[in-house]
């Protein structure tokens, strides 16, 4: 644990200390032993799980109190300089066992300055929604914030967009960073340049250290770069895993390229370009396979925000790895899921993806299932054939997508033999499946749906072995 967060280096232009809600109830209902031990806070007892992630008691040495940040953003496409942390704060900044510096930021954990009428408030049912999207997103390999603790609150609160009253809760979740792309366009806005620089300096001192340089133009185009090169991994693991965020806002976008501020998320059934995960984005404007553009998009944000410390023609250099990081992390990680090597010629590798995700859309074939079916590629054959979907594999239309999974290597062939590939199934985490791992916590405090979700999902994680 650190001994002197760096966040107090900047706090006093880009957050306001705030004191967590006095909740009326304190029942802990999720923990991840395994990144809790990993930051240095496995010892806790539950007593002290509660008086540090429910009443927010300071970590040792750490934060005396919470960091409600300060950011702007452009919300579908509209500039909202009425933003911030209204829900929310940094509770402590912690290292993990490689000493990266690690945030742990709250969700529903009262009012703030930036509350705009809102109640300060999340649901236990979007409590619950995070834990399965977040480490569903780990099990398959994508950066990911990571869900702490979950304590529910005992408060009755309404909302629109499910039953109401609903049961309250607070989240923890752990970050790299929960330093914003609206956090320097903030900034810009004020035409705060100093602080501006400051803000760079600290993002590269604790982030990106590659990106240091004596001047400051060079320094913030450097960041630029290693942040477009974040953001473009980060998207091309969305596009290999079916993953779609609902809302790319450029305040939902952090600097080390990290999947946070879940909202209504989902993960594609089938193959579809088209999919849109919220219900209010009545454009589609952040639909499955418009992902990689709005990622650019929001990117081109960023380094408008960085124009008073560099010129327009030097941040367009910073933005160009962005489309080599998309792709190349796209294709790698296709290939990882799918368990098989990549081929030395990158063009074949590029007509095999255009043939497989052509043959995914046409087909309707389940996204999960298609994936784990093939996992280890020709290792993989008599497991395909045992499958509900196995006559999608004997059409003619599969013929291409077959000699290309057979063409390439399996990578640890090993893998199959884990208990996870040796049952019928993939975990999926469809919008039915949620709800069936909610309706029994909402109709009966039965958590055993979650309990076997999450088993499930561990497996999955475990079998891949990403480490």
């Amino acid at each position: 644990m650190t001994h002197s967060p760096p966040i107090l280096e900047i706090a006093d232009f880009i957050a306001d200390p705030v004191d967590p809600a006095d909740f009326p109830k304190h029942e802990l209902r999720y923990w991840n032993d395994r990144w809790a031990s990993d930051i240095g806070l496995g010892q806790l007892s539950p007593p002290e799980r509660v008086a540090h992630f429910g009443r927010f008691d300071p970590l040792p040495d750490n934060l005396e109190r919470p960091l409600a940040l300060r950011y702007h953003g452009h919300q579908f496409g509209t500039y909202n300089p009425q933003l911030g942390d209204g829900r929310g704060f940094l509770f402590a900044q912690v290292r993990d066992q490689q000493s990266r510096l690690l945030d742990l930021g709250t969700k529903g954990s009262g009012q703030t300055p930036w509350s705009r009428q809102g109640d300060g408030r999340l649901t236990l049912k979007g409590g619950v929604r995070e834990i399965l999207a977040a480490n569903y997103l780990e099990a398959l390999g994508v950066n990911t914030s990571k869900p702490f603790a979950v304590i529910e609150t005992g408060e009755q609160l309404a909302r629109n967009d499910e039953p109401s009253p609903t049961r309250s809760a607070v989240l923890t979740r752990l970050s790299h960073s929960h330093i914003r792309f609206g956090s320097f366009q903030r900034l810009a806005y004020l035409e705060q340049d100093k602080d501006l620089a400051r803000l760079v300096d600290y993002v590269v001192a604790h982030f990106h250290p590659d990106a240091d340089d004596a001047n400051m133009a060079q320094k913030a185009v450097n960041m630029l770069a290693a942040i477009s090169s974040a953001t473009g991994r980060m998207i091309g693991q969305w596009m290999a895993a079916g993953f779609v965020h609902g809302v790319m806002n450029t305040d939902n976008f952090n600097i080390t390229g990290e999947t946070f501020d879940f909202g209504p998320w989902r993960f594609l059934p089938v193959s579809d370009p088209n999919f849109t995960a919220a219900y209010f984005d009545q454009q589609g404007l952040y639909r499955f396979g418009r992902q990689p553009l709005q990622g650019g998009w929001a990117l081109q944000q960023l380094a408008s925000a960085l124009l008073p410390l560099a010129s327009a023609e030097d941040l367009a250099t910073g933005l160009k790895p962005y489309e080599r990081a998309y792709q190349e992390s796209f294709v790698t990680h296709t290939h990882a899921l799918l368990g098989i090597a990549p081929l030395d010629d990158p063009q074949m590798d590029t007509e095999f993806l255009q043939a497989f995700y052509a043959w995914m859309t046409q087909s309707g074939a389940s996204w999960p299932q298609t994936f784990f079916d093939w996992f280890g590629g020709r290792e993989s054959e008599a497991r395909a054939k045992a499958s509900p979907q196995a006559s999608l594999y004997t059409d003619d239309s599969f013929a291409p997508v077959h000699d290309g999974l057979v063409a390439r290597n399996p990578v640890h062939p090993e893998r199959l033999q884990h208990t996870y590939f040796q049952g019928p199934s993939p975990v999926s985490l469809l919008i039915d499946e949620v709800e069936a791992v909610w309706d029994p916590i909402a109709e009966a405090d039965d958590w055993s749906a979650l309990d076997a979700k999450l088993d499930h999902i561990e497996q999955a994680r475990l079998a891949f072995d990403w480490a």
